[in-house]
């Protein structure tokens, strides 16, 4: 990857690329860095056709894994939850239980595939709102830069 022409963007940042680049392949549309509940921030969680909702977290060593202690947390705020790394990463570190995406910048693919946990209907509704509110704001600071949303 030529760093000139990304030159802010963190290694977690270009495994979330690929992600939402799978996750758009699969009919979903994804926002980065939405605030379930007060303390969580959820790197990637994609919303599907069916109105699943799929979280991702994306790990780019073994030190950013180890230093994730919330996220367990995550799990009660969506259907599925994946962790998405790169093919270096040693992902016999990864909980069972879990999905397990392997991602660069510019794609990725899902190697094992999250259990279900269906989402109750109040919960998939707040989520969805939630969703739905910061893909609005997101778009807003790009069309007004200094307007502070």
């Amino acid at each position: 990857m030529n760093e000139l022409l990304l030159p802010d963007v963190r290694p977690g940042q270009l495994l979330a690329r690929g992600v939402a680049r799978l996750l758009h392949g699969h009919g979903f549309v994804s926002v980065e860095e939405l605030v379930p509940a007060r303390g969580l921030r959820v790197d990637v969680m994609g919303l599907g056709p069916k109105g699943e909702i799929w979280v991702v977290e994306c790990k780019s060593c073994r030190a950013d894994f180890q230093s994730d202690a919330k996220w367990q947390g995550y799990l009660e705020w969506c259907d599925r939850y994946f962790w998405a790394v790169d093919q270096d990463f040693p992902t016999d570190l990864l909980p069972e239980g879990t999905g397990l995406i392997i991602a660069d910048a510019y794609d990725a693919e899902i190697i094992r595939m999250a259990p279900e946990t269906k989402l109750a209907p109040a919960r998939r509704k707040v989520m969805v709102q939630k969703f739905a509110t910061h893909a609005a704001r997101r778009l807003h600071a790009l069309r007004d830069p200094g307007f502070i949303v």
